[in-house]
């Protein structure tokens, strides 16, 4: 029994063992998988494939950031619980605390002698016999609470530096993968744009969908490409971009005013891919949805993505599926905010807003139809 209440009060006062929890495990799988994307940053550089593989790059930092202020939101509200419990528990715990350390600190015979003689002792012994296995589960479980307590604590204090380098690190991915695709020579091209038939389209429009319908006549040195036919995909297609849909086709805006796309929330300058291999058709700005890439998965079908703050590739470029498109706006946040935040709720980082619409024949449908989302 004195070794149990040593060791209680040892772990009252400093905690330092970790054990296993869920919340500490979420927390420990972002640190891993911010630090798996750091080792890919560095491969990178002597890559084959440059563009894809600064894209995987900045896709893994952008998980692990996100991991990771998923992990410490849950880590934080286990924390605050856990703290809240004990404090209820003040008294209990204080009461537990001193037997203990009664019993530690008296010699073992003396524990069980009675005044009143033999009788008197050998039923105080039963009456120790029983409380003993209790006040030693009430103890053990006071010290997991006390372990765990002390691990997300420890976590908590060791993120600041994690976020630090994971946001340092997608910044340096996102620098070069610019500058990669910017170099890019090897990719096919379908044709060739026509700058001033496309200037006269955009003086000429005044909807999206004139100017989409617009776009087959907009071309020279027209080459066939055969591309996977993507409408075999059709549900199953990835989000361009890490988010959640905010707003469905149809719903109006608080302007009121209704579109036949969707609306992601996005954290700023996430980075933005093809969900399927395309035709580059456009990218620039257009009426008032801010700079604009359309791609072209096959003939007949587009997908618009609106309100991008950067821009990649070449109009009349086949991109692979997954390949960098853009990169949202907005600004990183500070690494304090980061870490601030960790106890709300989720979403709030989600600043940036992708509008996307799906055309098929030349008429708009359901973005949802085509793509596997979370709706907020």
């Amino acid at each position: 029994m004195r070794s149990l209440a040593a060791l209680l009060l040892v772990l009252f006062a400093s905690a330092v063992a970790a054990a296993e929890t869920d919340p500490a495990a979420a927390a420990r799988g972002a640190i891993e998988e911010l630090e798996a994307a750091a080792q890919a940053l560095e491969a990178a550089e002597t890559a084959r494939d440059r563009v894809a593989a600064l894209t995987e790059t900045v896709r893994g930092f952008e998980s692990g950031l996100a991991a990771m202020r998923e992990g410490l939101r849950v880590v934080s509200i286990r924390e605050r619980q856990l703290t809240l419990e004990l404090e209820a528990r003040e008294a209990e715990v204080a009461r537990l605390l001193g037997a203990l350390q009664s019993m530690s600190a008296a010699p073992a015979p003396l524990l069980t002698l009675h005044p009143s003689g033999p009788l008197g002792t050998a039923r105080a012994g039963m009456l120790v016999a029983d409380v003993t296995p209790a006040l030693q589960r009430r103890a053990e479980a006071l010290s997991a609470t006390l372990t765990e307590v002390a691990t997300l604590r420890a976590l908590q204090q060791g993120a600041a530096r994690r976020v630090e380098e994971g946001l340092l690190g997608v910044q340096t991915a996102r620098t070069a993968l610019s500058q990669a695709v910017a170099e890019r020579e090897d990719l096919p091209r379908r044709f060739t744009a026509d700058p001033v038939g496309m200037q006269i389209l955009i003086a000429a429009t005044e909807t999206l969908e004139g100017f989409a319908s617009g776009l087959s006549g907009i071309v020279q040195d027209e080459t066939p490409v055969r591309l996977p036919p993507v409408v075999q995909r059709k549900g199953d297609l990835p989000l361009p971009v890490q988010g959640t849909v905010i707003r469905r086709a149809g719903e109006a805006d608080a302007a009121g005013i209704v579109r036949p796309g969707i609306v992601v929330a996005t954290r700023p300058r996430a980075l933005v891919t093809t969900p399927a291999a395309a035709t580059l058709r456009y990218r620039g700005p257009l009426l008032d949805y801010g700079l604009v890439s359309m791609l072209e998965p096959q003939a007949g079908v587009l997908f618009v993505l609106a309100g991008l703050d950067v821009v990649f590739g070449e109009v009349g470029e086949v991109l692979p599926e997954g390949s960098p498109v853009g990169l949202m706006g907005g600004e990183d946040p500070q690494v304090g905010a980061i870490v601030s935040q960790s106890g709300d709720g989720a979403g709030r980082d989600r600043s940036e807003t992708l509008y996307m619409e799906v055309r098929a024949g030349g008429e708009p449908e359901d973005p949802l139809a085509w793509f596997r989302s979370e709706k907020d």
